[in-house]
């Protein structure tokens, strides 16, 4: 999807470096509890995280400290921070937020965009086609936010691509990038962009982009529950 790259890694591998701030600790937790790596209802140990990151427990404090205040985990007294309830419905509701603010940007840069920003764009979707080829992970996570990027920057709608960026927080990047089917259907709905971008159709723009939001919710969805995160709670007896 379109989120900055940071620090999104399987549980337990350490980070290259010691992040000054909370943010990389914030990023890597919101990743695992997004794709399903961490569960609501688990307990994260600041010592444990503090460990597998190779950092101090102060910014792994402060990290869940800001998740707290975005209603990722919930602080219990005298046992500690546990990952808040994440709802089908949640997940759609952030995948539609994004979509919607998204689709508006995309559909604005049609307005505004020049010969330069396609081959730009082009260039950036030839690199993709060939990361997906040779399943190189990170190289498809950074190129693809730097596509969704430039196209947000032509909209000149700083408030907006503000809030996008904050809601894109919670995309699990990492996932969709190793997902070869989510891969290849990406670089279809980037073509389309594309086009849409070159006729100037802001109206395709708009829904080529919510789609690939909407794809993403589906996803999402489809993988959490095949984890069991939402299994039908047992009858109570008797």
């Amino acid at each position: 999807m379109t989120r900055p790259a940071g620090a999104r890694r399987a549980r337990g591998t350490p980070l290259p470096r010691a992040p000054q701030l909370a943010d990389e600790v914030a990023a890597h937790l919101r990743d695992l509890i997004m794709s399903g790596q961490i569960w609501p209802g688990e307990y994260i140990r600041l010592d444990d995280v503090a460990r597998e990151l190779g950092v101090s427990v102060t910014p792994v404090r402060e990290a869940l400290v800001r998740l707290r205040s975005e209603d990722m985990v919930e602080l219990e007294p005298r046992r500690g921070y546990v990952v808040s309830p994440l709802s089908q419905q949640d997940v759609r509701d952030l995948f539609s937020l994004q979509g919607d603010i998204a689709g508006e940007l995309a559909a604005r840069a049609t307005a505004v965009i020049e010969p330069q920003h396609l081959t730009q764009l082009r260039d950036i979707q030839e690199a993709v086609r060939d990361a997906v080829r040779t399943e190189a992970v990170d190289k498809i996570e950074k190129l693809e936010f730097e596509f969704h990027r430039i196209i947000n920057r032509l909209a000149q709608a700083r408030k907006l691509s503000w809030f996008l960026h904050t809601a894109n927080r919670y995309t699990p990047a990492r996932f969709y990038s190793a997902d070869q089917a989510w891969c290849s259907d990406m670089l279809g709905r980037h073509d389309a962009l594309l086009t849409a971008l070159e006729n100037r159709d802001a109206d395709e723009a708009r829904a080529v982009t919510v789609r690939h939001f909407t794809d993403g919710a589906d996803r999402l969805i489809a993988h959490l529950a095949k984890l069991g995160m939402w299994r039908p709670a047992a009858p109570p007896p008797g």
